[in-house]
C-alpha cells in the first residue's frame, strides 16, 4: 500500500502514471483510445462518469456499433496495464451500476497541482509574501506549459486545455508581479508580455504589462502598450477599454509630470 501512496499522474506532456521507480506511459495505454481513457477519467476523478460520456469521451461521432463491448474491453485493458505496474486492487478504474471512475489513493496528479499552486501563489500575492507567490506560481506555469493531448479534437479535450489556459495566465501575472516588485524588471515585462501575447484582450495583462514597463523607467513603453490595447478594444469591439485599465494609464501619464 506504501508503493500506491507514490503515484503520480501526468496529464500534461507525455500521459504518465510513475508507482515508486516505474513508471505507465501512453505507449502501454491500449493505444490512442486508452490514453483517451485515461486522461478523461483522470481530469474527472473526483466524480463517477456515466459509460455514455465515456464513450462520447473516447469516440465522439465516431462511436462503434458495439459501443459497450468496447468499452468493456477498454476499461480491461487499461485495469490490465495498472495491475501490471503494481496497482493494487480495488485501486484503477472502478465500476458502479454503469458508472467508471479513476481511484488511486494520496495520488498527484499534475493538473490538480497546478491548480491549487496558483489559488495558493495568488493567496500569497495578496499577502506580500513574494517568495511563496514566485514558487507556486512557477509550479503552475511549468505544469500547464506543457501541451495537453495536442493531438485530439475532441471538444472536452480543448475545454481542458481552455482551462488549463487560464491557469497559465494567471500564473504568468503572478510571476509578472512578483519579479517587478523585486526589481527583476526584465522578467515582469516578459511574463506580462507572454500572458498579453496569449490573448490579447486580456485587460489584466495589459495593466501588468503597462506597470512593469513603467516600474523599469520605460514610460514610453507603457503608453505604447494601452494606444495598442486601446486600438484593438475599438476596431475589434467598437469599445473602450475598462476604467481600470484607463486609470492606470493616467497613473502612468501622470507620472512623467511629477
Amino acid at each position: 500500500m506504501s508503493k500506491v501512496a507514490d503515484c503520480r499522474v501526468y496529464l500534461c506532456g507525455r500521459v504518465t502514471l510513475e508507482l515508486g521507480d516505474r513508471a505507465l506511459t501512453d505507449a502501454a495505454l491500449a493505444g490512442p483510445q486508452g490514453r483517451l481513457l485515461f486522461a478523461f477519467l483522470g481530469t474527472r476523478r473526483t466524480h463517477s462518469i456515466s459509460k455514455t460520456q465515456v464513450i462520447e469521451a473516447v469516440w465522439a461521432s465516431e462511436t462503434p456499433p458495439s459501443a459497450d463491448t468496447a468499452i468493456n474491453a477498454l476499461v480491461s485493458k487499461l485495469r490490465a496495464a495498472l495491475r501490471k505496474l503494481g496497482v493494487p486492487p480495488p485501486f484503477g478504474v472502478a465500476t458502479e451500476v454503469g458508472t467508471y471512475q479513476f481511484q488511486l489513493p494520496v495520488s498527484w496528479i499534475d493538473i490538480e497541482y497546478a491548480r491549487t499552486a496558483i489559488d495558493r501563489a495568488e493567496g500569497a500575492l495578496r499577502r506580500g509574501a513574494l517568495s511563496e507567490a514566485w514558487s507556486n506560481a512557477n509550479v503552475a506555469a511549468a505544469i500547464t506549459r506543457r501541451s495537453f493531448l495536442p493531438d485530439e479534437p475532441h471538444s472536452w479535450v480543448q475545454h481542458q486545455r481552455d482551462l488549463l489556459a487560464r491557469v497559465r495566465r494567471r500564473a504568468l501575472l503572478v510571476l509578472s508581479s512578483v519579479s517587478t516588485s523585486n526589481k527583476e524588471y526584465e522578467l515582469g515585462i516578459q511574463h506580462a508580455a507572454e500572458a498579453l501575447a496569449a490573448e490579447p484582450f486580456d485587460e489584466m495583462a495589459c495593466q501588468r504589462l503597462m506597470r512593469a514597463h513603467a516600474t523599469a523607467g520605460n514610460r514610453a513603453e507603457a503608453l505604447r502598450v494601452y494606444a495598442a490595447c486601446r486600438r484593438l478594444f475599438r476596431d475589434e469591439l467598437g469599445a473602450e477599454p475598462s476604467e481600470t485599465t484607463s486609470a492606470v494609464f493616467l497613473e502612468v501619464l501622470r507620472s512623467g509630470t511629477d
